[in-house]
């Protein structure tokens, strides 16, 4: 096709090899540029901790290059500094070992956003993920309507809290993480609205009294995590960096500081007992368990810090659950 076309385009000679009068010779194509493809670098200043003294100033540093790296490129420029004598920070709040990187409230609103919206795709039986005769079907159970209401609750919560609440120092979170952390919730809240919204699910077994149960555990649970939220808030002044003791306040979801240092991640562990109770569905149960173990070693971590931190901490106090972890 294409050398037939090119023929057409050629003119008319007559016998000797001259063009027929009328007609036009094209104009010769210029070859056609490569279009090379663009490379973004970053620009890295690099200043002395205490003078503030301008050190080095790297200008082609790659969008994830690691603070490893950049010691590399440092240690060329100047090398009676080598890497493993190296502290570079990127700013006093900042803990990424990446230079492109995301804010953490971009980070929770796009892990939040996942799970709700994913949760109602398969609630409303969305075409191509039941049988055919199933779409935009609703369920005769009850219990899968509250399931879908309690679901939906807790993450407009945790929006709600991210946009209102929290406050966040500018600190922020390796791009890789967002896709590991949404990898984590959004997965978890397809499977688990999979067999809930499933035509073929079963309620619980002890039927409305279990339900009734487990909704009063995850509402209670829902109200206590956010009171630790508001208090944790409280804490700490608008622009202040001073560290306090967090202590239960008139709010009495938040008598429970007296025995553990972090009541948000306890209270959140029993909202998911409670909605494991209430579904009864073994995808949720394995959210639930997967959960706790991360947030345990969260609690963990914050328990020592705060032991190492100040001397006068309670020592009642256990990371997550009372006198037990």
């Amino acid at each position: 096709m294409d050398t037939l076309a090119l023929e057409a385009t050629q003119p008319k000679k007559a016998q000797n090899g001259a063009p027929v009068p009328g007609t036009s010779t094209p104009a010769k194509r210029k070859p056609a540029k490569k279009t090379k493809k663009a490379v973004v670098f970053f620009e890295v200043e690099i200043l002395d901790a205490k003078t503030k003294d301008k050190l080095c100033f790297l200008d082609k540093v790659e969008p994830n290059a690691t603070i490893g790296e950049i010691k590399s490129m440092f240690h060329k420029s100047h090398p009676q500094w080598y890497p493993a004598r190296q502290s570079i920070r990127l700013d006093p709040t900042r803990y990424n070992a990446s230079v492109l990187s995301l804010s953490l409230s971009q980070v929770f609103l796009t892990e939040y956003a996942g799970p709700l919206l994913i949760y109602l795709m398969f609630y409303f039986r969305v075409p191509f993920i039941y049988a055919p005769k199933y779409d935009f079907t609703t369920s005769k159970h009850w219990v899968v309507h509250l399931a879908c209401m309690c679901h939906s609750f807790h993450y407009v919560k945790r929006l709600l809290e991210t946009l209102f609440v929290h406050r966040f120092s500018h600190g922020t979170m390796p791009l890789r993480n967002i896709f590991k952390n949404c990898t984590y919730y959004w997965g978890f809240a397809a499977w688990m609205a999979y067999y809930i919204n499933h035509p073929l699910y079963t309620p619980p077994i002890y039927g409305e009294q279990q339900i009734r149960l487990a909704l009063i555990v995850f509402l209670f649970c829902q109200i206590g995590n956010f009171s630790i939220h508001i208090a944790l808030r409280n804490l700490r002044p608008p622009g202040s960096k001073t560290r306090k003791i967090p202590y239960p306040t008139k709010n009495p979801f938040t008598w429970i500081f007296l025995l553990v240092s972090c009541p948000n991640y306890t209270y959140e562990l029993g909202s998911w007992l409670g909605f494991t109770l209430m579904t009864q569905c073994l995808p949720v149960a394995a959210f639930t368990l997967v959960g706790f173990i991360q947030m345990t070693v969260w609690a963990k971590g914050k328990h020592r810090s705060y032991l190492k931190e100040f001397r006068d901490y309670p020592t009642l106090r256990s990371p997550i659950l009372p006198f037990i972890l």
